[in-house]
């Protein structure tokens, strides 16, 4: 690793901040970066203190790349994160589907503005604190592939890097338990040994989903609408398709006597369509935007039998994975899964290692009425 030099991404958080320390322990020239994203500090002063987010995350990564004898810069990404995450976030939530804003700032920020940054600094990799592994594989591509902690990996949120993001990142993290990590940490005398892990969406700090779209957009988007039945019956009336997502059962406000669930939502029309639990329940699902990683392609025609994972803590199931289009794959699941939603990413995995994912345009169970 002599004269190889890594810029790793630390967000003030422990995971980061070892993976920077074992880095330096294997030989590398390590610089630290902290992105700066916030788009205006007000908004963030007022986030989760311990989140990757918050102003505390600079000086804390400060702290650590002092003790560590290791540069320290902070990037300002401020408005490729506004319009890569933010408002995407904001747009995909008017427009009737979930997003995961962690997956965009992966992409678009943590890689492609940092490793940018990277090489033109002459550095050779970034690195992050993640828990996955990069891989080779005997076809000579790059993968993500699974960590060697189940609980937490986090290879699902990295599915849509490049194979030029992964043949320059290092994740060295994804080694080893995070008690463990953890364990090092202290054993390093890393002040961070013991901070929390940052947790939900680090620029939105009440949960209040509907009220931060709003604010962005500053007036109240999207108006109120109809609870419907499948068949348009109507219900009742709703605060805004925002704040609701599919297989939701809390904060519907229905008084129907017994648990009912947002089963669709319908932007063109602003409603809500409720129904039975049975009714979240689907075997088959469309996504578009597909990046293969472990895999090149599947061909017209060609029909693989690989592991799906329809969200982040979803533990994943079977199924049978075939082109239906240019940029459209269609998911076949051997067990039915619960809520597939528009906008939430469908990965498939063959063995430990991502083949390939893309984002969830429609479920197929739910439009045939199944």
């Amino acid at each position: 690793m002599e004269n190889k030099t890594v810029v790793v991404g630390m967000s003030g958080g422990v995971d980061s901040s070892v993976a920077a320390y074992l880095l330096k322990e294997q030989g590398y020239n390590v610089i630290g970066a902290t992105m700066q994203i916030w788009v205006n500090d007000s908004l963030f002063e007022l986030s989760r203190l311990d989140g990757c987010c918050s102003i505390s995350a600079v000086e804390d990564a400060k702290n650590v790349c002092d003790i560590l004898g290791i540069e320290h810069k902070i990037l300002n990404f401020r408005n490729i994160f506004k319009e890569r995450v933010i408002d995407y976030f904001v747009n995909e939530y008017i427009n009737g589907r979930t997003p995961n804003p962690c997956i965009a700032c992966n992409r678009y920020v943590k890689w492609e503005s940092l490793l940018e940054w990277a090489l033109e600094n002459k550095a050779d990799y970034i690195a992050t604190g993640h828990y996955a592994r990069v891989k080779r594989l005997e076809n000579g591509r790059y993968a993500i592939s699974r960590s060697v902690t189940a609980a937490k990996d986090q290879t699902y949120a990295l599915y849509n890097l490049t194979q030029f993001q992964l043949e320059h990142t290092l994740m060295p993290v994804g080694e080893y338990e995070k008690s463990r990590i953890r364990s090092i940490a202290k054993k390093a005398g890393l002040p961070v040994s013991d901070k929390p892990d940052s947790q939900e969406i680090c620029f939105i700090d009440d949960n209040d989903y509907g009220g931060f779209i709003s604010r962005q957009k500053g007036v109240n988007v999207p108006a109120p609408g109809n609870f419907v039945t499948k068949d348009g019956r109507v219900l009742g009336r709703h605060k805004g398709i925002t704040n609701y997502t599919i297989g939701q059962r809390r904060g519907l406000g229905l008084a129907m006597g017994r648990h009912v669930f947002v089963t669709e939502i319908r932007p063109e029309t602003d409603e809500v369509v409720i129904g039975e639990d049975e009714d979240v329940y689907s075997s088959e699902l469309v996504c578009g935007n597909i990046n293969f990683m472990a895999g090149e392609d599947i061909k017209e025609g060609e029909e693989l039998r690989l592991f799906g994972k329809i969200r982040y803590r979803h533990e994943g199931e079977w199924c049978r994975v075939k082109r239906t289009g240019k940029d459209e794959l269609k998911a076949v699941f051997e067990r039915k899964v619960r809520a597939v939603t528009p906008g939430q990413a469908a990965v498939f995995y063959d063995g430990d290692d991502i083949f390939c994912g893309g984002v969830i345009i429609r479920q197929e169970t739910l439009l045939k009425g199944v």
